[in-house]
This record gives C-alpha cells, sequence and structure tokens, in this order.
C-alpha cells in the first residue's frame, strides 16, 4: 500500500468510525439536529447503519496494516461507494438537496477502491 491509499483510507475510516459511533450511541433527539433523515428511518436501522459504517471504517485499515486478507479493504472502500449513493437517494427523495459532502465521500471512496487496486 501506498502513502496516498493510507491518506484517503484513514480520512474515510476517521470520518465513519466517528458517524459510526455517533449512530450507534444517540438517540434519534440528538441525532436529528445534524442528520434531519433519522425521522424517515426506524431506529434500529439507523443503529445497523452505524454498525456497518463502524466495520467498513475497521475494514479500511486493519486488512492492510496486518496483511491478512487485504482485499477486504477493496472491499470496504466499494461498500462506502455503493452507501453513499444511497445515502444521496434518501436525501433527494426527502427533499434534502444537501448532498455536497455525500459526493465528497463517493469520489473519496472511489479513490481509496483505485488505490487499494
Amino acid at each position: 500500500m501506498n502513502t496516498a491509499y493510507w491518506i484517503t483510507a484513514g480520512l474515510l475510516a476517521l470520518f465513519y468510525l466517528y458517524a459510526g459511533t455517533l449512530k450507534l450511541i444517540r438517540s434519534r433527539e440528538q441525532l436529528r439536529p445534524m442528520m434531519a433523515w433519522v425521522d424517515r428511518m426506524p431506529l434500529p436501522a439507523v443503529r445497523a447503519l452505524g454498525a456497518v459504517e463502524v466495520l467498513g471504517a475497521a475494514g479500511l485499515i486493519l486488512p492492510p496494516l496486518t496483511g491478512i486478507a487485504p482485499a477486504l479493504a477493496t472491499a470496504a472502500a466499494v461498500g462506502f461507494v455503493l452507501l453513499q449513493a444511497g445515502a444521496i437517494a434518501v436525501h433527494l427523495t426527502g427533499g434534502d438537496r444537501r448532498v455536497a459532502l455525500n459526493a465528497l465521500l463517493v469520489a473519496l471512496a472511489a479513490v481509496t477502491v483505485r488505490l487499494s487496486v
């Protein structure tokens, strides 16, 4: 793995570890100010999404770091591309047009996919 991979994967991992942890531990009321879409989703789905994000963050870092199944890092990055594509759809169907962060995350995850191959 090269330096560019570690920078992009590290940024993604930090973001998703933070966002996923928030979804796992905070109540719907605490999440609402920064994630208006939580009212349209069942709380168990929000918690599951948080778990997926935390596990994906680990998948970006641990396999290449340990050398055990490094292809899982590519799978995690592809998963984040798909996750954000779904997030953009959720935002747009809910009438929320603020998808710039999601688009940035798609681009960053796509670059990470390319660097991990």
